[in-house]
């Protein structure tokens, strides 16, 4: 008589028996809690009781119901400083934390080195937004010190670079007159000495000229005679990007009066048969 273990793999699928045995070991494992090889690893946290699905790293499309989940936990998005607005100390936002970041007894000056090399690699920022984003993260104000210091002395932190590049671009891109670009970098930490340098690459003429252009741009989808109110929501666009009110008139006025001649010139002539 053959063997049992020699059965054809043919009669063991089969017979019903060995179905269901297989179907009960199957669900005797899942009621155990043990998982097979290869299974996913990800695994819900506990946050304050509650269960928290893992932080989205970068380039993670995650379902809507799991955001929502991490919501509910109080771990937020991403803040103006690029980490988490609120939550707990040390969560991780959407673009993540460092091992250093998430170890509670990391060396401090570690955590701040990792925190502001991380925003760095973003965008350039000031001294002052660095050190909110450290004091936000917990950062004891003596590390932060030293750690900013350093970056000071290696030109990872340069306020008068900073407010250049900051007044051409908000300039060229934005449109921003003088006065809204000053303001911007006054929050940003930047001192007026500095912002002063950095604003007198727009003189009065460069204001001018790009005022003309923000209000060209928008005459050229008007159609049709230009009424009182196109002029003054003109004025107001202005106004708003921080262009001075004798720069706005004169824009605006001179605008006008070229438009409303490209009119008449497209009108017929009276003389025509």
């Amino acid at each position: 008589m053959p063997d049992a273990g020699d059965a054809p793999t043919t009669d063991r699928r089969r017979s019903p028996a060995g179905g269901r045995a297989r179907r009960a070991g199957a669900a005797g494992r899942e009621g155990s809690g043990d998982r097979p090889v290869g299974a996913d690893a990800e695994s819900d946290s506990l946050n304050g009781g509650g269960v928290v699905s893992r932080a989205a790293a970068p380039g993670d499309d995650r379902p809507a119901g799991g955001r929502r989940r991490q919501r509910r936990s109080g771990v937020d998005a991403d803040g103006p400083d690029g980490g988490p607005a609120r939550g707990r100390p040390g969560a991780r936002g959407r673009t993540g934390w460092g091992a250093a970041e998430r170890d509670d007894d990391a060396d401090p000056d570690s955590v701040a080195r990792s925190i502001c090399l991380r925003l760095l690699t973003d965008r350039a920022r000031t001294r002052q937004e660095l050190a909110q984003a450290l004091r936000k993260r917990g950062v004891p104000d003596d590390a932060a010190a030293r750690v900013l210091d350093r970056f000071g002395e290696v030109g990872l932190i340069d306020d008068a670079a900073f407010a250049g590049q900051w007044v051409r671009s908000r300039h060229t891109f934005r449109g921003l007159g003088r006065r809204a670009i000053a303001i911007e970098l006054r929050r940003k930490g930047v001192d007026d000495e500095t912002a002063g340098e950095a604003l007198a690459e727009v003189d009065q003429e460069a204001e001018e000229q790009r005022a003309r252009e923000l209000v060209d741009r928008k005459l050229r989808t008007q159609r049709g005679e230009v009424d009182e109110a196109v002029a003054r929501r003109l004025l107001g666009m202005l106004a708003r990007k921080g262009y001075p009110a004798g720069v706005a008139y004169r824009a605006v006025r001179e605008a006008l009066a070229e438009h409303a001649a490209e009119l008449a010139e497209q009108l017929p002539s009276g003389d025509e048969d």
